[in-house]
């Protein structure tokens, strides 16, 4: 940790806040990938899902979004109640958003290349697109993690 941002201050919101990043980037990934933009549902790879199936598989998923996010907000809520001192706001939004990133990291390396369920966006550039969210994943991640690293003006 660099002065001004040591454990005590990082410590109880990481946890939490990876945990929420995580469910808001499942969120953003199913509204805008599988119903606004419509390019793939949780199934669209598999032969013989249907509309039916897949938009089942895409509610679980949205359902484990959610529980996600609002376990990362409880977890938050209890140890705000135990902080002895306010956070800054990069120690959360920094973890919000590298859990974002890590959540597009192990949902594209899983559904995209392991477990083939669908592709960003099907079709003859799909590799491209699903590498092009890993990297996304992998960017946020960085940017995370920097603004959990940085000092708070003032501190050094």
């Amino acid at each position: 940790m660099r002065p001004g941002q040591g454990p005590a201050e990082v410590g109880p919101v990481l946890g939490p806040g990876l945990l929420i990043g995580v469910g808001l980037g499942g969120f953003v990934d199913g509204i805008v990938l599988h119903q606004l933009l419509r390019w793939h549902h949780m199934l669209s790879a598999r032969p013989g899902a249907d509309l039916t199936a897949n938009l089942v598989a895409d509610g679980l998923f949205h359902v484990a979004a959610w529980l996600a996010v609002v376990v990362g907000v409880l977890w938050l809520w209890r140890r705000s109640r135990l902080a002895d001192r306010p956070w800054s706001w990069r120690s959360l939004i920094g973890p919000v958003v590298a859990g974002w990133g890590a959540f597009n990291l192990v949902e594209g390396v899983i559904d995209h290349h392991v477990l083939r369920l669908h592709h960003v966006r099907p079709g003859p550039d799909q590799a491209a697109y699903d590498i092009g969210f890993l990297i996304f994943g992998a960017l946020l991640v960085a940017v995370g993690w920097a603004l959990t690293r940085r000092p708070r003006r003032g501190s050094a």
